[in-house]
């Protein structure tokens, strides 16, 4: 028969309080982020099936682009500071014009390989997420080689606009898959340390900001996979 102190005690009440908390942010961070790639999804295909707003989209692409930009970073420095209903609004917004932008992969790979992409890339998330909420192992010493590797596949991903290589663009890919699965991976187990939503109006806003970093590590990872195994039209 174990006994407890009542210190003990105590501690383990404490740190069930804290893992339910966690579990309880993390499911409004997935629900938020499944509900991004939702309006994502549903706006892509939509648009991609009707050929009046394909034709809107097209010749309006970079400015689309930039103003997905502009919406990021804004709600990326914003959320700390404003409410839950003004940071999912724009979330949604941002998700929503992600989509006409991916209504274009579309007409550039055939539908059977955008679906074998996106089940490996929900494969290779999942596996990333519970790998990260389950080890005892410390993540943040990835920290410094995950963002020079972003830095390195952003600056790749430019000169690839300039210089149309297929060997550097499939070693570009497969960098994006080790960076953004890592991403994933790191970005989980911030966030289940950050729950407590310090320096935010609400916790609302910060399971946004938390839906946002895991639905770009998942929208990075599958574009990376598209142009991995994607077949094209």
């Amino acid at each position: 028969m174990s006994w407890q102190t009542p210190l003990q005690s105590n501690a383990s009440l404490d740190q069930i309080v804290v893992e339910q908390s966690q579990r309880a942010f993390m499911a409004r961070v997935y629900r938020w982020m499944f509900l991004g790639l939702g309006v994502t999804g549903a706006v892509a295909l939509y648009t991609a099936s009707s050929p009046a707003l394909l034709q809107m989209v097209l010749p309006h692409l970079t400015l689309l682009i930039i103003a997905e930009l502009v919406v990021v970073f804004g709600l990326s420095f914003a959320a700390p500071k404003v409410s839950g209903p003004v940071a999912g609004g724009l979330f949604l917004l941002y998700a929503a014009m992600n989509g006409l932008t991916f209504s274009t992969i579309f007409l550039a790979f055939e539908l059977g390989s955008i679906g074998t992409a996106f089940l490996l890339t929900a494969g290779t998330f999942g596996a990333m997420s519970a790998y990260a909420t389950l080890t005892k192992k410390d993540l943040s010493g990835w920290s410094s080689f995950l963002f020079m590797g972003l830095f390195g596949v952003v600056i790749a991903g430019v000169v690839q606009l300039f210089w149309h290589s297929p060997g550097f663009s499939f070693v570009w890919s497969c960098a994006c898959v080790i960076v953004f699965a890592g991403l994933t991976a790191y970005d989980t187990q911030k966030l289940r340390r950050v729950h407590a939503g310090a320096g935010y109006s609400s916790a609302a806003s910060l399971s946004i900001t938390g839906a946002l970093m895991l639905y770009l590590d998942f929208v990075n990872l599958f574009l990376a996979l598209l142009r991995l195994f994607g077949r094209r039209r």
